[in-house]
Parts: C-alpha cells; sequence; structure tokens
C-alpha cells in the first residue's frame, strides 16, 4: 500500500521539498517550470510512480461504498482508492463496469471529492469524443461527433464544438478529455473507428484535429478549458480488427505512414496538445518485432523524434486484449515506459502495475531519471490546463453551466450543416409539405421514435437484423404514410436490413433512406433517396427532420469516400 508522504496544499499545489530525492532534469524556461520542477523535487518515489497511472473507479459518490473497489484495489470507496494510490488521474465511464456517471451536478460532487482524497491534484478524465463515444449524455450539450464535423467542413464549427463540450466538462470537474479521435478512417470495413474519425482524407482530418484541440484546451491556464488527447498513435485507421478484442496488424512502411497516418498528429503537435494516446495495434514494417505500439520503441520514436513531441504520451486501455497478447500485466507497464510512455491508463490490477515500476526502479531496470522526465511532463500539463490552481468546482453553478440554451442552440446548428445528401434522383426532397402520416422505421429504437416525433408522425423500430414479421409489418404500415424513412445502421453486412428498404421501395410510396452511422450505408441498395447523419444522436434527428422537411438545405459533404456496388467520391453531396 502507497502512503502519501507529502502533502500538498490545495490553494498553491506546491509539494514541500525533500533533498534526500533525486534533482529534477533541467526545465528552465517553459512556463511553470519552476513550479514543476519545486513540486517534483519534493515528491517520494511512490508518489512519483503514482502520477504514471490512470485509474478506473467503481461508483458515483466518492464515500460510496462499492464491491468493485473492493475486489480491484482491496478498499471500498472511490476517495479510499485515490488515497491509497495517490494516481496521476482517474477515469469516468458510464457503462455497468465502472457507473460513475448520473447528474452534472453528481459529476461535479464526485470530482470534488476525489479531488481532496488527492496529495497532488487529480487530472480527471472522460472520453467524450461526441457522437458514438459519449460518456455524459443530457442535459450536457450533445454534438454529432467526428465524421459529422468532417462533412461539414468547418473548422470554426470544430473548435467551437469542442469550446463548448470543454467548458461543460470542467464545469463538472472534468479536466481532460481524451479527445480528438485523430484517426484518419482509410480502411471502411474498420470495426472500431468509423465515425470517431473525421474522414478518409489526411488533410481534412488535420485540420479538424487542430481546431479540437485549440477549443479543449483554450487559453493558457484558462479555467474553463481541458487537456485534450489525440488518439491513438500511430494511427487505428486502417485496421479490419479492434484492439479491444485483438492485436490488429496496419502494414505501412514510414514512409506511407508519414503520408496517411501522421499528419492529424503533426496537426496536434502544432496546435500544442497536451498529450497524444497510443494504439495497441503492431506494426511489421516499422517494428518487426511484433509488438503493440504502446509497447514499441520504433514507433513510439517516430512521435519522439521525427515529430518532435515533447509532451504527455499515455496508453489506451491497458485492460485490453491489443497490449496484453505477449507479455503478462505486470511486465506490461515497465516495457510502456520503456518504449517512452509517460502515463498508463486503466491497468487491469493497479496494485501489480505499481508494484512492478516501483520494482524496477528499485532493482536498476528503469531509472529514477526516466521517471522524473515522465512526472515533469504530467506536472507540466497540470500546470498548463490550470488543474493545480482548480481543484475545486462550485456545485450550484454546475446546472447554469452545462446544457445552456446558448450551447443547444450552437448544437443544434452546427450539426444542421453536416447532413449530407447523397441522393435524391427520384426528387423526393425537400417534402412540399411537412407530412401528416410519417412512417419511420428501420435501426434504433429511441433514435427511430426521437425522429419520428419531430416528424409528427409514427416509430416502428426493426432493429439491427429485421426479421421476416417485422418486415412485413413495416410494409403493412406504410400503406398508411405519406412519406416513408428507412433508418439504416450497417446496412451493407445486413441483408435483412437491405431486404427491409428493397420492399418498402416496391410499395411506391416516397421512401428515404438515411445512414445514421458509418456513411458506407448508401452504396448498397438502389434507393432514389439517401441521407447520411453520420450519428443517431437526438440532435442528429432534429436536424434530419428539419432538412426533410425543407426547413433546412443539406450542405455536408462525404468526409470519406464510399466504396461498393454504387460509388461516391470524397467530397460528394447535394443541395437544395
Amino acid at each position: 500500500m502507497l502512503r502519501p508522504l507529502v502533502v500538498v496544499a490545495v490553494a498553491a499545489a506546491s509539494v514541500v521539498a525533500s533533498p534526500a530525492h533525486a534533482a529534477p532534469p533541467d526545465q528552465t524556461g517553459p512556463p511553470g517550470a519552476e513550479r514543476v520542477a519545486s513540486m517534483l523535487a519534493g515528491m517520494s518515489l511512490e508518489q512519483k510512480v503514482g502520477q504514471l497511472f490512470v485509474t478506473y473507479l467503481h461508483g458515483q459518490s466518492p464515500d460510496e461504498a462499492h464491491p468493485g473497489n473492493l475486489r480491484d484495489f482491496g478498499v471500498a470507496t472511490p476517495a479510499e482508492v485515490v488515497a491509497k494510490y495517490q494516481p496521476g488521474g482517474v477515469i469516468y465511464f458510464n457503462n455497468s463496469s465502472y457507473d460513475n456517471i448520473d447528474t452534472p451536478r453528481q459529476i461535479a460532487a464526485l470530482s470534488n471529492g476525489l479531488q481532496r482524497a488527492s496529495d497532488i491534484p487529480l487530472a480527471i478524465s472522460i472520453d467524450q469524443e461526441m457522437g458514438i463515444v459519449t460518456r455524459i449524455g443530457p442535459p450536457a450539450t450533445q454534438f454529432p461527433g467526428n465524421m459529422a464535423l468532417g462533412a461539414g467542413r468547418s473548422t470554426a464549427d470544430a473548435e467551437r464544438a469542442a469550446e463548448i463540450t470543454a467548458r461543460e466538462l470542467r464545469a463538472m470537474g472534468v479536466n481532460q478529455n481524451f479527445a480528438p479521435d485523430a484517426d484518419v478512417n482509410s480502411n471502411p470495413v474498420n470495426p472500431v473507428i468509423g465515425v470517431r474519425s473525421y474522414s478518409s482524407d489526411p488533410a481534412l482530418a488535420a485540420e479538424m484535429t487542430a481546431a479540437q484541440v485549440r477549443g479543449y484546451q483554450g487559453r493558457f491556464l484558462s479555467p474553463h478549458a481541458v487537456s485534450a488527447t489525440a488518439k491513438h498513435f500511430p494511427g487505428h485507421g486502417d485496421t479490419a480488427e479492434d484492439s479491444h478484442t485483438t492485436l490488429p496488424k496496419v502494414d505501412r512502411t514510414v514512409e506511407e505512414w508519414e503520408r496517411l497516418d501522421a499528419p492529424p498528429f503533426t496537426a496536434a503537435i502544432a496546435a500544442g496538445v497536451d498529450s497524444i494516446m497510443t494504439a495497441h495495434i503492431r506494426m511489421p514494417k516499422i517494428d518487426p518485432s511484433g509488438e503493440p505500439a504502446t509497447l514499441s520503441k520504433p514507433v513510439l520514436d517516430l512521435l519522439r523524434d521525427k515529430l518532435g513531441y515533447d509532451g504527455v504520451v499515455i496508453t489506451d486501455s491497458l485492460a485490453m486484449a491489443g497490449v496484453r497478447q505477449m507479455h503478462p500485466d505486470a511486465e506490461i507497464p515497465v516495457l510502456a515506459l520503456k518504449a517512452g510512455v509517460d502515463q498508463l491508463l486503466m491497468p487491469v490490477k493497479l496494485d501489480v502495475a505499481v508494484n512492478s515500476v516501483l520494482a524496477a526502479v528499485r532493482g536498476g531496470e528503469l531509472t529514477e531519471e526516466r521517471i522524473d522526465r515522465s512526472v515533469l511532463r504530467v506536472l507540466r500539463m497540470k500546470f498548463q490546463r490550470g488543474m493545480l490552481n482548480n481543484r475545486q468546482v462550485d456545485l450550484d453553478q454546475v446546472a447554469s453551466r452545462v446544457g445552456t440554451p446558448e450551447h443547444l442552440a450552437e448544437a443544434r446548428r452546427i450539426t444542421d450543416r453536416t447532413i449530407t445528401a447523397v441522393r435524391n434522383s427520384a426528387g423526393v426532397l425537400p417534402l412540399a409539405a411537412k407530412p401528416t402520416a410519417a412512417l419511420v422505421t428501420g435501426w434504433g429504437e429511441t433514435t427511430t421514435r426521437t425522429l419520428a416525433t419531430a416528424l409528427g408522425g409514427t416509430a416502428l423500430p426493426t432493429g439491427a437484423a429485421p426479421t421476416a414479421a417485422q418486415v412485413n409489418a413495416a410494409v403493412q404500415a406504410s400503406a398508411n404514410a405519406d412519406v416513408v424513412v428507412v433508418l439504416t445502421n450497417g446496412l451493407s453486412q445486413q441483408a435483412a436490413q437491405q431486404t427491409l428498404l428493397t420492399r418498402l421501395l416496391a410499395t411506391g410510396k416516397p421512401v428515404v433512406a438515411v445512414a445514421v452511422r458509418n456513411p458506407y450505408d448508401v452504396a448498397h441498395t438502389a434507393a432514389p433517396t439517401w441521407l447520411a447523419t453520420y450519428s443517431y444522436g437526438p440532435v442528429s434527428m432534429e436536424s434530419l427532420a428539419a432538412v426533410i422537411t425543407g426547413e433546412v438545405a443539406p450542405t455536408g459533404k462525404l468526409p470519406v469516400a464510399v466504396p461498393g456496388p454504387t460509388p461516391y467520391p470524397f467530397g460528394h453531396g447535394m443541395g437544395w
């Protein structure tokens, strides 16, 4: 068990110096260098190693006793986990495994309690990419995600969306966002990136990545900004497998990587990104050892040496299968540090991981000077983003800062500019008048109902793989409809969704097909009217309804090339 050996004052966030510890590397010059060097000089080895870890927690309150914490950490509450291990950061989730999220005020109270339990101010992080990876839902302001922003082509919109997200996160005590996703989605069958990417075009992805880094991070020491994290280095866009479940291979040479995957990371670095997250992918033409990038010095040398990055490098979750195939869990943190990583995210067993790093230092496998370099980067990030001075948030101000009418209106305006009209050969759109009996069917229980409400119609969800009975029911219901809207998600891989759309087209009713996730669906049926939203969230459905009824003209352009039986080029998009 780690014991805090020094105390950090909340107001000053400085550590009492201890001459027994190794002197930090020379950091004269950069803003805050003297302060963070002084902090480092006063830290014990245990505290330094703690700063290298970012952990999950179980529970929604700092003092909530949760069996998951007892199982994983040996203590009952989230605050006790922080007090015991003194990690550099924590990460919030909204799933059944960790379940940290309920309301904005609850999140803020959890953040405050965890900060009180930590000697050194915490980086409190989250994956709030928006779109399909969104941890905090309404009433927080929602945006449609990266590929939708890529379709909108506006760096101003991308920057503003990130700025609004950052302001709301910071009001809840979250000061680091593991976003933006800087991957170039060059493989249409990519199962894990897809619409999390801005584009298949490196230049467009780079422009959008830089814009969102600027939006998240704001001005120096801003109390309303968060640290951004560009991910997943060296680029997860050309994979056909998911690193959560396996170790994908990317067959890029260095030259191909420079041209196809590096531009968004280069742009993020130029924009001053605070941290970059590694990918659990192997690149045998760059590192023949087969090690995942997270543990590969040749791959991470591309980041440190070729791109000249000196910020925080953090791993993707160390619980993912992609990083656990070649080594036991106790070895992975040490190997990652040797490769050039600074922070280790979500190790399977935090005590095993911490003790493995401590043992490596005490046994000479890692030097304390090497640990100091990483800790210095972490402390510098915390200083630059104002984490050291602004630990507590005002619970009474959360409601007035999260999901404000102004933010919601801006989110809607931005989303209006992302809807893409891919095909309208039958001239169905825009509708001459608002429908009186619209039928919304296809994928998504909540999504079909949200759109049906916006159109004043009826929802008949049929799921990802409609049964014959569900298809027949949709065809029968269409008899009473003046327009039928069919939502698809993964239609290119789902014959039953294609059957549903084909049968509804055969009725002779006006049919509008909508790809509500990956736009690749549009190439796989003969539907004469196709739209793409890149997101199935409520704000996207509201904008979609406005486009269908003619209230808003579609201005989005495909941010990816769409292959298939009826292909569409990058940049295609119609208007009316």
